[in-house]
Formats: C-alpha cells, structure tokens, sequence
C-alpha cells in the first residue's frame, strides 16, 4: 500500500490506520429496533494511508476499486452520484464538517480491504470507522470511539442510504481481542465479554451470494418494525420493540394488524431474549446451550423476519447435520453473505469439506470459509 500510495501521489503517507469487519455471533437486526447484539471485531479489515495534500480537494483512492474520486473542500457535504464507493469516507467528512469542523486543506487518502465485499462482514462499516479514526487522530478533535461510531453510521444514513443500525460501526471501533461486545443499542451500555472457546473456533461461512442492503429489503425491514410499534402505542406506550419481554409482547401483540409487521415484531422481541441468554450461557462456559440459541435465531430469522433466502438456508441445514457443530447461523443483514459457525477442532476439516460439498451441490457456488480471529478496534498502525 506503501508503494501504491507513493505511485499514485508522488509522495510517502504520512499515517497508517486500520479499522477492522465484525461477525456478530447473536442479535440480528435487534440494533435499529433498540435490542441486543452480540457482535465482536475480526482480525481483517480496512486499512486507510493518509497525507496533507496543501491543494483544495481531496482524493479517494482504493485498491479495491480502479475509480479515482476527485472532491472539492467546497462540496464535502454533498453525495456523489452513481452509488460511488467514494460516498462512504466523504460522507464521514461531511460529519465533520456538520459539526464545525474546518478543513483549510485537502488529503490524499489510500484504502485497501481485506473483507470481502458483500460477505456482510461489515466492509462498509470498516471504511467508515477507519475514515473517522484517522481524521479525529489527524485534527486533533478528540471524539471518543462511540462517537466515531455515531459518525460513521450517519454517514452510512446520509451518504449511503442504508438506514443501519448502530451495531457494525460500535463493532468495529470497540472491539477487543478475543472478546464480544453485549451491547444495548438503546442506550449504547456495553460490557467486553471474553470469548473463551476451548477446543472451539469460529467457522465464517461465506455462500457468495452477495448481499445488497440498499436494495430497499432491509429498508423495508426497518419500517415494518416501526409500523409495528406505532400499532402497539395504540395499547402501551413503546419506542422500540426491544422494550417488550415476550411475556408483554404476547399482551399487545394483538394491536399489530399488519400480518407481516406483526411476523417483524415477533422476531425482534425474541431475538432479544435469545442474545440475552445466549451471553449468559457463554459466561457460564455453557457453549451448546449458546448453540442452539444460535440455532434458533436462525430460524426465526429464516420464518418470521425472511431475511435469509435459499444460499444462508443451505449453507446453514448442511453445517447443522455436522456432528461437531456446536450452532449456526446466517450473520448480518442477510439476503446472502456469511453463516456464523462454533466448530470443535476435531470437526473443522469435515465442516469444511461437507458443508462447502453440499452447498455447491444445492446452489452450485463455491463458498469460502475463514477460522475468525477476534481481533482489536480501530487503531494507528503507524
């Protein structure tokens, strides 16, 4: 990256971040709807090679993507056009400028990601926490992790257009070595919880089905759910269904009329409980308990949000047939991208062989598989 930034620009950066992708291991799409989630930091991501340019604009370059992005300091809070990869940092930039920030000169910025793109491993996220990292080390403006978190989702919001949650940004500006984040998305609380798996690994599962979240699906999904609590506030006074135990939902769940809103709401609030316990039986070392709650998510996931579809459904039914599989289940937005996996050591090579066998057969893709590494947060790198 070194040698490509100095190619492209002339000159050697002057910095080195890195910023890293999530696997969340429970609570899925809990995080808009004031929930649960169990996300921890893996050791690939994004890295981001930065310099003071002394010119009036600022230039995008990836090594993923062949475009040169060319901005204007005047035009930071305006969007790009066509969907341009570009819109993720320079819509970080434009929530600098929003909160006062001043930029007298432009930056030659080089990125490089080692998350694979449409694997929900949250690509999207690592480039906008590593994009906020390295201007607030840059400026000096002193935020904090969480709010360069908050940045980067509104520019996800803003730039985008993906009504994300807070979940993969806290994830990927948080996150601690071999430890998972039980984060309150409501209140954005949250406790590191060492991961300690013995005789155990994390088994991503990617179907290369690539998902696309700002195809409108999980828009859509969003606002299902916030109908979802409007009919509720007709009986009790809610802001997010994560508020409701099962036990209240069961009450008011009549108030839903909407079928598919209703379907929504169910998941939400049981997804809740499930990461909840999910994290308690993992402090109590009780991994097949944690397994089949994953297990579970899955198939509500599958029936009741139907964010899952034909390639997460398979690659999920042939890693449950695998005696040394623990749990499994489909990660991040759906609509294709990855399976979660816990694997006994013993069973790895079989996993790999069987499910990557069964899966083609059903789908005809060949899917890759990674042994996560939990790895830290955003940091420096030099």
């Amino acid at each position: 990256m070194k040698k490509a930034f100095k190619e492209a620009y002339g000159h050697d950066a002057d910095a080195v971040y890195f910023s890293p992708g999530r696997v969340n291991l429970i609570g899925e799409h809990t995080d808009y709807n004031g929930g649960f989630v169990f996300p921890c930091a893996l050791s690939f991501g994004t890295y981001l090679l930065i310099r003071k340019n002394g010119e009036k604009h600022i230039n995008f370059r990836s090594l993923n993507v062949p475009k040169v992005v060319k901005v204007s300091l005047d035009n930071l809070t305006q969007r790009l056009e066509d969907n341009s990869w570009a819109n993720y940092p320079l819509g970080v930039f434009a929530q600098f400028v929003k909160r006062g920030v001043k930029f007298d000169e432009g930056y030659d910025i080089m990125i490089w990601g080692n998350v694979p793109n449409g694997a929900g491993l949250s690509s999207s996220a690592a480039l906008e926490v590593a994009t906020a990292f390295a201007l607030n080390d840059q400026l000096g403006t002193g935020y904090n992790r969480t709010e360069l978190a908050l940045i980067g989702q509104k520019a996800e919001h803003e730039f985008a257009l993906v009504m994300c949650g807070i979940m993969d940004q806290f994830a990927s500006a948080n996150g601690k070595k071999d430890h998972a984040i039980f984060l309150n998305c409501d209140t954005l609380d949250f406790e590191l919880v060492p991961v300690k798996l013995e005789g155990v690994k994390v088994v991503i599962s990617n179907t290369h089905s690539p998902h696309k979240l700002d195809s409108g699906a999980y828009n859509s999904r969003v606002a299902q759910c916030k109908l979802a609590v409007e009919q509720i506030n007709k009986v009790r006074p809610i802001k997010f269904l994560a508020e409701l135990t099962e036990e209240e939902f069961k009450k008011v769940e009549h108030a839903i009329t909407d079928e598919v809103a209703h379907k929504r709401a169910r998941h939400v609030v049981g997804e809740v409980q499930r990461t909840t316990d999910a994290v308690k039986a993992l402090k109590a070392g009780d991994l097949e308990k944690f397994g089949k709650l994953m297990n579970a998510s899955h198939v509500s996931l599958r029936d009741d949000y139907e964010v899952t579809g034909p390639e997460l459904d398979a690659m999920a039914e042939a890693a449950w047939k695998i005696d040394g599989v623990i749990g499994s289940r489909m990660t991040g937005g759906g609509f294709g991208g990855c399976t979660v996996s816990l694997v006994k050591d013993e069973a790895i090579d079989e996993f790999i062989e069987k499910v990557g066998a069964e899966y083609e057969a059903k789908i005809g893709i060949k899917p890759d598989f990674y042994i996560a590494e939990i790895g830290d947060g955003a940091k420096r790198v030099e």
